[in-house]
């Protein structure tokens, strides 16, 4: 049966009919269209929960669905919402603008002006205005890709990481969300309130604040700057721990080693291998294998073929060579600021014109004074002083005087079968502006062999004295004038004197373990037995015994 309406005699209801038509067929059409795109063949399938407009038109977005106003978009725990989106449903993908932001779960959101997304890789392209924010961490660029299945965003043409206190940029960086990690490269620059650190490459743990810095690279902290290669920095606790021969400044203190580790807040600096400690205020450069260094205190050491070198005389250096070199401060960052140096064990010193040996010595700046002591040697042009121990005064960077306690000998070496000899229980040995002896005092069994040079530069006397105090006043390194007070004596014709005077009992000349120049230092040479220093009591306590019960009853 065949049904007739007819819609001309009322107008009004003909129109009323059209648009209920129209609408039914639209709704079913729109209804079989999303059916077709959106149906969920499984969890993979992107899915359109809202939007205000839908359009389809084959010509200009074929295969594809445009939809706008207040698009909601799910994919596999991720919502998107923004302006409009075109959707792709052969690719499972889409491409979202205008407002566009991207959340998963509580912790991580991405905004921008446009996002791809790729649902089969789970890869999202988000350009211009690009905003990654992740637990307080904020990462924004121009240009940022991240990809949801290994937690990873990465940027290509500049961008920021800010987390807390410290700002990140570089050309080239990514970020990792699960592991809170960031890596970035060419141009990277880290800036906090407290350092500024410059780099190639740099791997930053954003929880740890731990920072791995690879290629040439600049660490500058207020008065402190580092020079890396290879480093980590903690940028809470301003740790520092350097590689591959860095170089570490702080508060005109340098300090270089294969591998250096500085904590600012202890002030601590500790090098390893190959180590350069300066001390320019002092004019003292340390070297070993090993040196450690307090910043706040000023105390520093180093050991392991540990070398100190004292350049505070212009024309010529001082080295010294110790086992242990250690070094103190006293009224650190006052106008009264003076240092104190340890060397022990097997010290050895080196200058052009003075050379030392001993066990131990100590250098103290303000009274201007070298101490040696257990069997010390002090060697000066032709001549040689030794005694138990030895004091070295210095005026203006120069030698002034030398005092040898208990022991005292100096021996001053003509040729290979002749020298003169001065021993005594207290010497004082003065020099002049040329490093030359110009006054000799010797007190306390004193005894002397000496000869004496003719005008002809011949000698024709050999003399012996037995005296309690002698005064000898050279010139130009020649006796000028000798006095003495009542002594014993005598002058033998040369090669006629007794063999017991020719040679005083304590005689001895340590060419063989004199260093010969810097470079020697290292190598230890000890006295041949039976030319030690005798064992000298200075002060014996008297030993009281109290008397048995015994003898008291």
């Amino acid at each position: 049966m065949r049904i007739k309406f007819d819609f001309s005699k009322n107008k009004s209801l003909n129109v009323a009919w059209v648009i209920v038509v129209l609408f039914f067929s639209m709704a079913q059409v729109y209804s079989y269209a999303t059916s077709r795109f959106f149906e969920r063949v499984d969890d993979d399938r992107i899915e359109l929960i809202h939007a205000d407009n839908f359009r389809y038109d084959e010509v200009l977005y074929p295969g594809a669905q445009r939809v706008s106003g207040k698009v909601e978009i799910r994919h596999k725990g991720m919502t998107l919402k923004c302006d409009s989106a075109v959707l792709y449903q052969q690719s499972n993908s889409f491409e979202a603008m205008g407002n566009v932001r991207m959340i998963q779960g509580d912790t991580l959101s991405l905004t921008s002006d446009s996002i791809f997304y790729d649902g089969l890789e789970q890869i999202a392209k988000a350009r211009r205005k690009v905003r990654l924010t992740h637990r307080g961490r904020i990462l924004t660029a121009d240009s940022l890709n991240y990809d949801r299945v290994f937690g990873k965003g990465y940027y290509f043409e500049c961008g920021t990481l800010k987390d807390g206190k410290n700002t990140l940029t570089s050309d080239w960086g990514e970020y990792y969300t699960s592991t809170r990690k960031a890596n970035f490269y060419y141009s990277v620059k880290l800036v906090n309130q407290k350092f500024t650190l410059t780099t190639d490459t740099l791997m930053y743990d954003t929880h740890t604040k731990w920072s791995h810095v690879l290629g040439p690279s600049n660490i500058i902290s207020g008065e402190s700057r580092i020079y890396t290669t290879d480093a980590y920095y903690n940028s809470n606790s301003e740790e520092v721990q350097l590689y591959q021969s860095s170089h570490l400044y702080s508060k005109n203190r340098n300090m270089r080693g294969d591998s250096i580790f500085y904590d600012k807040k202890k002030g601590v600096m500790e090098a390893f291998r190959d180590i350069y400690f300066e001390d320019p205020d002092n004019n003292i450069n340390f070297f070993g294998d090993y040196c450690w260094y307090n910043e706040f205190t000023g105390e520093a050491f180093a050991y392991g073929r540990a070398l100190a070198k004292d350049y505070s005389n212009p024309r010529d250096t001082l080295f010294v060579h110790a086992d242990t070199i250690r070094m103190y401060t006293y009224n650190k960052d006052t106008d009264s600021l003076y240092r104190v140096i340890h060397g022990y064990r097997h010290a050895r010193a080196f200058r052009s014109d003075i050379q030392a040996v001993c066990d131990s010595l100590v250098g103290n700046s303000l009274l201007k004074r070298l101490d040696l002591y257990y069997d010390p040697i002090v060697w000066s042009a032709n001549k040689q002083i030794l005694g138990e121990e030895i004091n070295a005064f210095s005026n203006d960077s120069t030698i002034d005087s030398v005092r040898v306690e208990r022991q005292a000998l100096m021996v001053e070496r003509i040729d290979s079968l002749h020298y003169n000899q001065v021993a005594g229980e207290l010497m004082r040995a003065y020099f002049d502006e040329k490093k030359q002896i110009r006054e000799n005092r010797v007190d306390g069994n004193v005894y002397v062999i000496f000869y004496p040079i003719e005008k002809d530069s011949v000698m024709l006397y050999q003399n012996y004295t037995e005296t309690t105090q002698l005064r000898m006043f050279m010139q130009d390194g020649k006796l000028k004038r000798l006095w003495t007070n009542a002594a014993k004596g005598f002058l033998y014709p040369i090669g006629m004197a007794p063999a017991d005077q020719t040679h005083l009992n304590n005689f001895a000349w340590f060419d063989y373990i004199r260093p010969r120049d810097k470079y020697d230092l290292f190598e230890w040479r000890g006295k041949k037995t039976g030319t030690e220093l005798k064992e000298s009591v200075r002060r014996e306590a008297p030993m009281q015994k109290l008397k048995s019960r015994k003898k008291r009853k």
